[in-house]
Parts: C-alpha cells; structure tokens; sequence
C-alpha cells in the first residue's frame, strides 16, 4: 500500500525545509537554500538506517518508491522553471551558459553512448 512511505516522506520533507530556510537565513538570503534537495538526502538516509536495521516493512518501503517516483521528476520540473525564470532575468551571460551547456550535452550524447558497446560488424546480432 503506498501511504505507508506517506510520513516518512512528509517528517523528511518537513525537516529539509526547515533546514533550508534556516540555512538562508544563516547566510543572508531570504530564500529557502537547498530544502528539497536537504530533504531527499535526509529521507536516503533514513530509508537506509531503517532498512539495515530491519525496521522498513516492504508496504512501507513500497510506498516510498511510489512517493520518490512522483516527487523527485515534480521537484526536477520545478527547478528547471525556476532556472529558465532566473536565466531569462538574469541577462545574456545566464542565456549563453545555458545555451553552452545543451550544446556540450548533445555533443556528448554520440561518445556516452559508445561506452561499453563493441563494434559489431554488420550481418552478425
């Protein structure tokens, strides 16, 4: 059942944001620093220090993969909408790095996928 990872998903959450936010007050900016990325490593953690110690029931550890599976491509959008958001505010310098790093992604898309394929000369599966 999926609702079992529910609360050690929300504690975890709830403990990065606090976490984040403090850590932006701590350093002068008035902004959450980090929170949901804080949390994903508090609940990675803590789901291995339950696990290892025998105490994650498999509908709990189930529920959590369910939960993981939805918030982590949520989180990742939201972020590349902040990044888009910020780049376009932020001035041409912001827009060309942007635009450096997707060229330099699709050049290396061709040389990441040779790695660990061998040559296999036509004819042959």
């Amino acid at each position: 059942m999926a609702i079992y990872g529910t609360a050690l998903l929300s504690v975890c959450l709830l403990v990065g944001l606090i976490t984040g936010k403090l850590l932006g007050m701590a350093i002068g900016v008035d902004a959450n620093v980090g929170g949901v990325g804080i949390a994903m490593l508090v609940l990675i953690l803590a789901c291995d220090r339950l696990h290892r110690s025998g105490r994650m029931q498999p509908p709990t550890e189930s529920g959590i993969v369910f939960w993981s599976s939805i918030y982590i491509p949520i989180v990742v959008a939201m972020a590349a909408s902040q990044n888009v958001r910020g780049a376009i505010t932020g001035g041409p310098v912001a827009i060309a790095a942007g635009v450096l790093a997707v060229i330099v992604c699709f050049a290396m898309v061709p040389m990441i996928s040779r790695i660990g394929r061998r040559d296999v000369p036509d004819g042959e599966p």
